[in-house]
């Protein structure tokens, strides 16, 4: 598949960033690898510099990098995806823990502490 330097493919990715949830920015500053990510804020600064070629190759290096859900892409960003042969990260799910408890795990100990002492209460030093 070849794969076309343009300006509409450059929009194509950005809404592949948009979809993910990802902020793209162009900003002038002194990038060794021509951006930076923001992983914890979900911004991608790109260096504004960077011809169409240089934004779309500095993009599609960091997408294999970002964590993401992969149900939130359209199908179209799926195909643009599959094309350039791109795996995402996926992003860890939370998973629910829906156990039932039996009788056992809900008991409460009658006295876990020794008598005459009562929780929570400050040690009196003179």
């Amino acid at each position: 598949m070849s794969f076309k330097y343009t300006p509409t493919a450059l929009k194509k990715i950005e809404q592949i960033y948009d979809e993910a949830k990802y902020l793209v920015r162009y900003e002038k500053g002194n990038f060794a690898s021509g951006y930076c990510v923001l992983e914890h804020k979900k911004v991608v600064v790109v260096n504004k510099f960077l011809n169409v070629e240089g934004r779309i190759n500095a993009l599609l290096e960091i997408l294999p990098s970002i964590k993401v859900d992969p149900e939130t892409f359209s199908g179209e960003s799926l195909k643009l995806l599959d094309q350039l042969n791109i795996q995402i990260q996926t992003a860890p799910l939370i998973e629910t823990r829906t156990e039932n408890l039996n009788e056992a795990d809900t008991a409460s100990p009658e006295n876990p502490q020794e008598p005459g002492t009562q929780a929570n209460e400050p040690d009196n030093i003179v």
